[in-house]
């Protein structure tokens, strides 16, 4: 199995220096969810119960053995040794020590065995998809911490442009060139930068809680993500210009060869032909071969018998025989069998091409997705360089005294607003393009 692409999501986060408190990069929550995620935990003891149903399967190859004992008392009038009846105490003890081997069961223990590995096959493969679920969970709320963290970062920024701002006007208002109306609108301005600033960092945290709870932390406290540099990649379009869009044919045909959930379709829809070969095997006859020894001790009430030892040697016996089951009639039950395996294989062929379709849908949007993004970025970047100048423009004339503070402001927040669409279009883009990259099953590096 190819390497999951989300793994390197953010390949450049990996090689960043390590902080005063633990960081965790984007493989190593992958890694430590996979190790201790619960529903994980129960898939695998699932995978592990088909290897045992598979072993179960193997041995049924082997001659059996058992071991018997027996004690019996008989009272009242019975046949003695001298053909005659009348009232007497039996006592007898018998040992016996049996087995049996199966020479042909019309072909069922070779398709046990062959169903059987198919399952374990199809169970590994479901335990594969649940950790890439697991993995594509993880990489979501790392993508959320990172675009939260920036988001915090620009409303931080304005609370240092507004608390600049609060004590320029303060300044102009000792020295007579500013009114108190003035201060007073931008302080209000500040604080409800102040207000805004709080949301985004509780969202923060949560997006924080978020993640932790899937690696089953006990705690989020102290837990932070390795963060990218912002100039690795970050900045820059993520597709280069001309960049192809990503082609959904090409991508499926890939996916079909590397995700694991066709993968188990197709051995559920492999293991349905033994199924009804199993099925069938109730026309055919069933030989095994059987062999055992035994003795016993015999004792009568009145009548002298032999020493224990001396009867269990003279009692020895043993047996072998072959044993033919030769089916005739069995209420046609095989037949409903052969045909509910039939049926059984037509529903899992339904399974697999709507597992299929599926697939072909999620890539369909991801590619989609992917192509919105990439757009949505780059315009984004051009954007936030316009709102950019346009602002440093305006805190210049308003600083000169050519702009009053509502024009000053909402270029601020305009500005501002283009930075959180260019963080947020960013970061939708690298987990799409990650996205495709997982579908395709490749390491995604950038």
């Amino acid at each position: 199995m190819k390497k999951t692409a989300i793994f390197a999501l953010f390949a450049a986060i990996s090689s960043q220096p390590a902080a005063a408190q633990k960081q965790w990069s984007l493989r190593e929550c992958c890694d430590y969810a996979v190790s201790h995620n619960i529903n994980l935990q129960q898939q695998e003891n699932q995978r592990r119960q088909s290897e045992l149903q598979l072993s179960t399967a193997r041995n049924s190859r082997l001659p059996d053995l058992s071991g018997s004992v027996g004690q019996n008392f008989s009272f009242g009038r019975g046949l003695t040794s001298e053909n005659t009846y009348s009232n007497t105490n039996t006592s007898s003890t018998s040992f016996s020590l049996g087995t049996s081997v199966p020479l042909f069961t019309g072909f069922q223990i070779p398709n046990q065995i062959k169903l059987s590995e198919l399952n374990l096959e199809a169970a590994t493969q479901d335990l594969e998809k649940a950790r890439n679920d697991i993995r594509m969970q993880v990489a979501q709320a790392y993508v959320q911490i990172l675009y939260n963290q920036e988001i915090s970062d620009v409303a931080h920024r304005q609370i240092s442009i507004d608390s600049m701002q609060v004590v320029r006007l303060k300044a102009l208002v000792d020295n007579g060139r500013a009114s108190g109306a003035q201060l007073s609108q931008q302080q209000a301005t500040l604080a409800q930068s102040r207000l805004t600033a709080t949301q985004a960092d509780n969202n923060l945290q949560l997006a924080i809680l978020t993640l932790t709870q899937l690696l089953e932390l006990p705690t989020a406290d102290g837990f932070a993500v390795v963060r990218p540099d912002g100039q690795n990649g970050m900045r820059g379009p993520l597709y280069s210009g001309g960049a192809a869009v990503p082609d959904a044919e090409a991508i499926y045909a890939e996916a079909l060869g590397v995700k694991p959930e066709i993968a188990a379709q197709q051995l559920r829809l492999r293991a349905t032909d033994h199924s009804i070969k199993l099925a069938q095997a109730g026309y055919l006859p069933t030989l095994s071969l059987s062999g055992g020894l035994g003795s016993n001790y015999y004792t009568t009430s009145g009548f002298p018998a032999d020493a224990f030892g001396t009867q269990l040697k003279n009692n020895f016996s043993q047996y072998i025989g072959l044993n033919l089951n030769v089916p005739i009639f069995n209420r046609f039950q095989t037949r409903n069998n052969i045909r509910n395996a039939r049926i059984e294989q037509q529903n899992q062929q339904l399974a697999l091409e709507n597992t299929k379709k599926n697939l072909y849908k999620e890539i369909q949007q991801a590619c989609l997705n992917t192509t919105a993004a990439q757009a949505k970025y780059e315009s984004s970047i051009v954007a936030a360089k316009s709102s950019h100048d346009a602002f440093t423009l305006m805190q210049a004339k308003y600083e000169n005294g050519k702009a009053n503070i509502t024009e000053f402001n909402e270029a601020k927040n305009n500005y501002l607003r283009a930075e959180s669409d260019l963080v947020q279009a960013r970061y939708e883009l690298l987990y799409q393009q990650a996205l495709i990259q997982f579908y395709r099953g490749r390491v995604f590096d950038f």
